[in-house]
């Protein structure tokens, strides 16, 4: 059984070595590159990933990360494609084929199909003299000195090149479309980073009937069961105009109580929390998490242009809806 720091020294030498592949990449991002770059960002169709293996694998995630930064993308397995599946190309997309080896004949069946119907293909191998290279329009190496894989076999750098490879042409693209972050969130309305991007106070906060509220004249004995049934833990205060004068909350209660004053005779005007914080309905809902965080409340009014109440929300309502 190896000891512990053999375990350690492997797992080193992995991670140095695929180090070493990466910083090789440096000089292959040249004129092919850039030529790469502006074919896809001239495709009116779609950019169509394929590759066999790991390659397949690696060329499936580079697919994804197109897709999400801007450029229409898809996976098509090579295999598939030769019963079928090449239906789904069109004359106006790209071909990205991936190949370490640049002869998979899975890969190399389709070409002349590819070829015929004038789509252009841009080829990643680590053999600049391969079959796929000579017969793609453009090539971009990913060749490794060696692989992380002792014996030699198992695509280790090789594969971690592709990606970020890949990766390279996906944010080269996102640079060039002006791709922004509302754009992402766009594309990822289920995950947590378009949650973030995109949800709004408005989303997310109770209002009317809904929206805890009180005049100033109250007792704080009234208050407490409008606190109650609204069950945000606070309640706004408004004034004759009804436009917000102030707030009360559970930390509030907690004082006055302290203070012995008597909840059934003392008006919540004279206990609550003057000037509190608050936002408007269009604030982005991480945005006012983040004022909650810088002033450590957990709560929230938000009120319009008039000052007047509008909404309520607080950290469990940021919680239930992923923005926490």
């Amino acid at each position: 059984m190896p000891n512990a720091s053999q375990f350690r020294d492997w797992g080193r030498r992995v991670i140095e070595i695929e180090k070493a592949a990466i910083d090789g990449l440096n000089r292959f991002i040249d004129d092919a590159f850039v030529a790469a770059c502006e074919t896809i960002l001239a495709c009116e169709g779609k950019v169509v990933v394929m590759g066999m293996g790991k390659s397949g694998h690696v060329g499936n995630k580079i697919a994804a990360t197109l897709a999400s930064t801007g450029t229409p993308a898809f996976f098509m397995h090579p295999g598939e494609a030769s019963h079928g599946d090449l239906g789904m190309l069109s004359k106006a997309d790209v071909v990205i084929a991936i190949s370490n080896s640049g002869e998979a004949g899975e890969i190399m069946t389709l070409m002349p199909v590819i070829r015929r119907w004038g789509v252009p293909v841009i080829a990643m191998t680590g053999k600049p003299e391969s079959s796929l290279a000579k017969v793609s329009q453009h090539h971009l190496c990913i060749a490794v000195d060696e692989e992380a894989c002792p014996l030699g076999l198992a695509p280790t750098s090789s594969t971690t090149a592709t990606l970020v490879m890949g990766d390279a042409l996906a944010v080269a693209l996102l640079q060039a479309k002006g791709f922004t972050a509302d754009d992402f969130a766009l594309s990822h309305p289920g995950g947590a980073l378009g949650r973030k991007l995109l949800l709004r106070v408005s989303d997310l906060m109770h209002h009317d009937e809904h929206l805890p509220q009180v005049t100033e004249e109250v007792t704080i004995s009234e208050a407490l069961l409008e606190i109650s049934a609204k069950g945000l833990g606070m309640t706004a205060v408004i004034n004759k105009e009804g436009q917000l004068s102030g707030l009360f909350t559970d930390g509030d209660l907690r004082r006055v109580l302290d203070a012995r004053v008597d909840i059934h005779e003392t008006a919540i005007g004279t206990v609550m929390t003057r000037n509190p914080v608050t936002v408007t309905a269009s604030l982005l809902a991480a945005e006012a998490l983040k004022l909650m965080e810088e002033k450590k409340i957990n709560g929230l009014i938000i009120v319009d242009e008039s000052g007047r109440p509008r909404g309520a929300l607080n950290m469990m309502d940021m919680l239930k809806a992923g923005v926490l």
